[in-house]
């Protein structure tokens, strides 16, 4: 074994000294005694700097958009909504952005609040209102839910006798109380469930109601006929809403289309004869209504590609020109816009840009008989009505005759 290593001394001074130093804060010895073995002295160690952490921003809360109040269905308040043909105000590239940023534009606000005050107005068709009789007939889809826009549309265009098809209510619920606050206290209405339904209204003029056959013995509610008193001339008004047809061109594929050629045909032979009872089929008289046909043309937005799609077959459109040749009746829109000239009433709910891509179809007619050819003065189609609220996919064709 190795001896051991005698401790080592140290001096008087030198513990003086450590002493001096320790009081400066330094080491007790900076001189290692002898057979001691040097401490190690370690750095120390640079702490990292710490990321302060985020300050979250409160969050900004975003402008509400205000809604536009929707008609209930039953009651009648102005329609708060401008018309389609009013254009809107164009934006400048400082109003996109500020649109893009979520701010507020106080100019377009300010014009939205005005516009939702202002009542819905349909341009004037005929200044002056003509001396004489206006039809209007409009597949309304459903009247107590489009009250409120038939309303609008009576005031501005202000119709003696108003047809509707599809009025969609049956006769017990039917809103009498709120046709009549319209100014028509003559009213002729039949009715079924969620379906259907025919109706004629007049202001001032006595409806005599007329009996009509069961069509195809289905009960369906789709003709409902009044004979007019028009200072001592007797004149029959006929209201049919035709079965659509279904999709498929197809009598024996879709029993729905031969419901709609069987029920052309009945009519056809219905008129091309007299009658024993009611109204005579050879009375001065005018057939309105959703004919659900078609028949030129320039009545659809491509012949080529809805030759083959129900209400422009071959079938139909012949079947509907042998009715209107029972009796020679003239189709009142047409005399007075002969073809090439394009023309719809009906623009499909599954087209958003229904305006832009004007994909229509003219399924709505107003006929008179040839003694009352002479009468006619002028015949509008109200394509503003397809972009009002709640809208339906038709439009109101108006006729005005001077009798």
């Amino acid at each position: 074994m190795a001896p051991k290593r005698p401790a080592a001394t140290r001096t008087p001074r030198q513990d003086k000294a450590g002493a001096a130093r320790t009081a400066r804060g330094g080491p007790a010895s900076a001189t290692p005694a002898a057979g001691e073995t040097p401490a190690r002295v370690k750095p120390p160690r640079a702490k990292p700097p710490q990321a302060k952490p985020p300050q979250a921003k409160p969050p900004q809360a975003k402008p509400a958009r205000a809604k536009p109040a929707r008609a209930k269905p039953g009651h009648g308040p102005t329609i708060a909504q401008p018309a389609r043909e009013t254009a809107a105000p164009a934006r400048t590239p400082a109003a996109t952005a500020g649109a893009k940023r979520g701010q507020a534009r106080p100019a377009a606000a300010a014009a939205a609040a005005a516009s939702a005050a202002a009542p819905l107005a349909f341009p004037a068709l005929i200044a002056p209102r003509p001396v004489g009789l206006r039809v209007m007939t409009w597949n309304i889809n459903s009247l107590r839910l489009r009250l409120p826009g038939l309303a609008e549309i009576v005031k501005s265009l202000d119709p003696d006798l108003i047809c509707l098809q599809e009025i969609k209510v049956e006769d017990a619920l039917f809103p009498l109380d709120g046709v009549k606050a319209l100014g028509y206290q003559h009213v002729l209405h039949r009715g079924m469930k969620a379906y259907n339904g025919v109706a004629i209204f007049s202001k001032r003029i006595a409806l005599e109601p007329l009996p009509a056959p069961d069509w195809c013995a289905r009960g369906d509610c789709r003709h409902v006929a009044a004979r007019l008193d028009l200072h001592g001339r007797p004149v029959d008004l006929h209201n049919f809403y035709v079965p659509a047809g279904g999709d498929i061109p197809d009598r024996d594929a879709n029993p729905k289309f031969g419901h709609k050629l069987d029920f052309l045909a009945e009519a056809t032979e219905w008129f091309a004869r007299a009658q024993a009872a009611g109204g005579a089929p050879d009375t001065p008289g005018i057939i309105v209504g959703d004919l659900n046909i078609a028949p030129l043309e320039c009545d659809v937005w491509s012949h080529k590609q809805l030759l083959d799609v129900v209400s422009h077959t071959p079938v139909e459109v012949a079947a509907l020109g042998r009715w209107q040749a029972a009796r020679g009746f003239v189709d009142a829109v047409r005399h007075f816009v002969p073809a090439p000239e394009r023309l719809y009433s009906w623009w499909s709910y599954r087209a958003r840009d229904w305006e832009d891509s004007d994909r229509g179809r003219r399924l709505d007619h107003i006929w008179v008989s040839p003694d009352l050819a002479g009468t006619l003065r002028a015949a509008h189609i109200l394509k503003a009505a397809r972009g009002i609220p709640l809208a339906s996919d038709h439009v109101p064709v108006v006729v005005d005759l001077k009798l």
